[in-house]
């Protein structure tokens, strides 16, 4: 049964050294834990919450008992640099380098600091948030502080995955867009300073241990692989195959970036050079190119090299070139020689194919009017004055002379038609046959009517019949009282209604449209009498049987 009690104390009078026994301030709970061993812990001061606090205790052994305890208790309880140890053994555990171990836990501790967080219960998304825009603030580029966001996001994962927190908080938490603040942009070379740098390179003196010529097929390897640099630092003279066909180059899982054991096609050429430099030297068993220059060097070893062939190290547009942007040179270099996008992603060992084409591809404006210069010819056909339309560009070529084309008109626009005509006749006149000059006015005119010169608008996706302009024939457009007149109603009801009589078949549709509305117009009349007749009929029938049903 839990208890509240007052311990008992002793407590020494300072100035006579009389010891007296007396109660603690604090009041101590006693109470048995799931195994059943008793347990007293001090609570509070305060017996009503000292109370409550021997409730809770008391509650979570009974569901510890029951089997629905909280699994995470314990570990909320643990302060987060405990767990961030923890999480720094995990890494080095599954392999990871010693260089990733130390930066991912340092970003994660540094987020962890200037946030604040104590457990895992402190840890808040926003709080996140303002540390990494305060980042930025102090200078650090968008993509600096999306390293540092995911460093702390891989540290919460880890977290829910070890089983020591029920959720991760900053899983919704997206990067920045790096795009909007670049800092270190590369750039690649064109063939010819490409060459002026091995060339630079090979009169080079010593750095580092790697004497000028080891650094020029340093080069020639990294920009004809992809080869990173402490891929590179790691080849051997054994991981070289220059007798099979064809000749490859291996690099172990323990030196590549993705864990992976990688064996890579090389070049007749490059092969050619690789031998000649084992033959005048390299020991077995030894790296091709011992030394430091891969600690963070070598950015430094090829600008030497860069000033010494006359290339800037940032261009104008502020592009770089360091030692990585070989790679980017060798993917470029690829697309440039149109390999397969698929192709370029295996030989550059990427993850993604997005990866491969949108950053580690780098194309020009000659590179892209090359690829316009592979398309099909275009093809000009015609006579010796006029040229004729190819096929090419998805017509039949130029219209056969003095053919016809109707144009297509609003609905109701057909000359003097009162109601519209058949579909069978909505036909345009004919604008070839009159000057051509009294038909090439502005387009989509306005037709007003004579009822106070109310304007009636034509829909902006149809196009009017140049005839209903001046010039041709008519220029005002009247309404019917059975339609409202448009664009285009011209005719038997326009102002100017003399003119020639009917000729060709232009004119002969025109007349049959016109006599067809008529014909409409009076078969719709009687048919709506009729109807109307018909309805007075039938009410007055059920009035007169209404009526004889209800008398006595």
């Amino acid at each position: 049964m839990a208890s509240l009690y007052k311990k008992p104390i002793t407590v020494a009078d300072p100035k006579t050294g009389e010891k007296t026994k007396s109660r603690s301030k604090k009041w101590w709970g006693r109470y048995r834990d799931e195994n059943g061993i008793e347990r007293r812990v001090p609570l509070a001061t305060d017996k009503g919450a000292a109370q409550a606090m021997l409730n809770e205790l008391v509650k979570k052994a009974e569901r510890r008992v029951a089997g629905l305890h909280d699994h995470f208790e314990e570990s909320r309880q643990k302060p987060l640099p405990e767990h961030l140890t923890d999480f720094a053994a995990y890494l080095t555990n599954r392999a990871s380098t010693s260089d990733h171990v130390k930066l991912s836990r340092q970003r994660a501790k540094s987020i962890i600091l200037r946030c604040k967080f104590q457990r895992i219960d402190d840890i808040n998304a926003g709080r996140v948030q303002e540390a990494l825009a305060q980042l930025r603030a102090e200078g650090r580029s968008a993509a600096s502080s999306n390293h540092y966001l995911r460093a702390i996001k891989m540290f919460t994962r880890w977290l829910v995955r070890d089983r020591r927190a029920g959720d991760d908080r900053l899983a919704h938490l997206s990067m920045v867009n790096a795009k909007t603040d670049p800092r270190h942009e590369r750039r690649i070379l064109p063939p010819e300073e490409l060459a002026k740098l091995v060339e630079a390179a090979q009169r080079g003196e010593p750095f580092r241990g790697l004497s000028g010529l080891a650094r020029a097929v340093l080069y020639l390897v990294a920009v004809n692989t992809g080869l990173r640099a402490n891929e590179l630092a790691s080849l051997l003279p054994e991981s070289f195959d220059l007798v099979n066909n064809p000749p490859t180059v291996t690099v172990e899982a323990a030196y590549s970036k993705h864990r992976r054991r990688d064996i890579l096609p090389l070049r007749p050429d490059l092969a050619a050079i690789i031998k000649e430099y084992l033959a005048g030297g390299g020991a077995p068993g030894k790296p091709l190119w011992p030394g430091t220059w891969s600690k963070k060097a070598s950015a430094k070893m090829l600008r030497i090299d860069l000033s010494a062939a006359g290339i800037p190290y940032r261009n104008e547009a502020g592009l770089v070139f360091d030692f990585h942007a070989l790679r980017h040179q060798f993917i470029s270099n690829l697309a440039r020689a149109g390999a397969h996008p698929k192709e370029a992603q295996t030989l550059a060992r990427h993850s993604t194919i997005t990866l491969t084409m949108d950053r580690y591809t780098h194309l020009g404006m000659y590179d892209m009017v090359g690829a316009l210069a592979k398309l099909p010819a275009i093809t000009v056909t015609g006579g010796d004055s006029e040229v004729g339309i190819t096929r090419a560009t998805g017509t039949d070529g130029p219209l056969p002379a003095g053919s016809e084309v109707p144009t297509v008109v609003p609905r109701g626009a057909e000359n003097g038609a009162i109601l519209p005509a058949s579909p069978a006749l909505q036909i345009a006149p004919n604008c070839t046959e009159g000057p051509r000059e009294t038909c090439d006015e502005k387009k989509n005119p306005v037709a007003v009517t004579r009822q106070r010169d109310r304007t009636l608008h034509t829909d902006l996706h149809q196009s009017t019949p140049s005839c209903t302009r001046k010039g041709c024939r008519s220029t005002k457009a009247r309404a019917t009282g059975l339609e409202p007149a448009t664009t285009g109603s011209t005719g038997a009801f326009s102002e100017n209604r003399k003119g020639p009589k009917p000729t060709g078949m232009c004119d002969s549709l025109r007349l049959s449209a016109r006599f067809s509305s008529v014909f409409r117009c009076v078969y719709k009349s009687a048919l709506f009498f009729g109807k109307s007749a018909f309805s007075i009929g039938r009410r007055g029938n059920f009035r007169a049987r209404f009526c004889r049903d209800m008398e006595p």
